[in-house]
């Protein structure tokens, strides 16, 4: 896990994918980015969370104060994000919109599904990084959180994300030996100074 940027108040870091972002209930499951950054820092607090399989930049508070600003700027969507994706196919319009609300899918657990039923608003916009021949490149930029929102709008529309246990088909599972799902920047208001602060966090695919 590599610290991209630091000041009295947050950190910026890179967490590798199959590192969860905070410890689960097991004893196994302790090793977690949050313990990690403790041990140095000991006020470090989660303030939103990247998927186990899902590597990229987090942004961590290091006193009460930063979170409640950043989880106030989260609750309000002026936090800008995007994610770098290799999805299955060729995605053909350049940029677009997947609008299709989602809900917990509780036969299913932890899956979530599209359901205009009970489902929330949920919206997605895409970029076209390049094309090859059995896949593409995209630039997402959520403008809702759900949970699993990138995986499962993008199978949706048949486009998987390679590498995706839980919505890809098992061509497009078995074309990347993990998720390539990767939180490429975050930009937001820095709690102390004011200043917009944006930081680019390259993927490794």
């Amino acid at each position: 896990m590599d610290i991209l940027y630091a000041d009295a108040h947050l950190l910026l870091v890179r967490k590798p994918p199959l590192l969860l972002s905070i410890p689960g209930r097991h004893p196994d499951n302790q090793d977690c980015v949050i313990n990690r950054l403790r041990e140095q820092y000991p006020g470090a607090s989660i303030v939103h969370r990247l998927d186990l399989d899902t590597s990229g930049i987090m942004v961590i508070p290091l006193d009460a104060e930063t979170h409640a600003h950043i989880s106030r700027q989260f609750q309000q969507r002026s936090v800008q994000k995007s994610y770098d994706a290799v999805v299955y196919g060729q995605v053909a319009d350049d940029r677009g919109e997947i609008d299709l609300p989602i809900a917990p899918d509780w036969s299913n657990r932890p899956r979530q599904k599209i359901c205009a039923e009970r489902g929330k608003a949920a919206l997605t916009r895409y970029t076209v990084i390049s094309r090859e021949a059995d896949r593409s490149r995209l630039l997402l930029t959520p403008v809702t959180g759900r949970s699993h929102q990138l995986r499962i709008h993008l199978a949706s529309v048949g486009h998987p994300i390679l590498g995706c246990d839980l919505y890809a088909h098992d061509e497009a599972l078995g074309m990347a030996p993990r998720l390539l799902l990767h939180a490429r920047s975050l930009g937001f208001t820095h709690p102390a100074t004011g200043r917009w602060l944006e930081q680019d966090c390259p993927p490794e695919f």
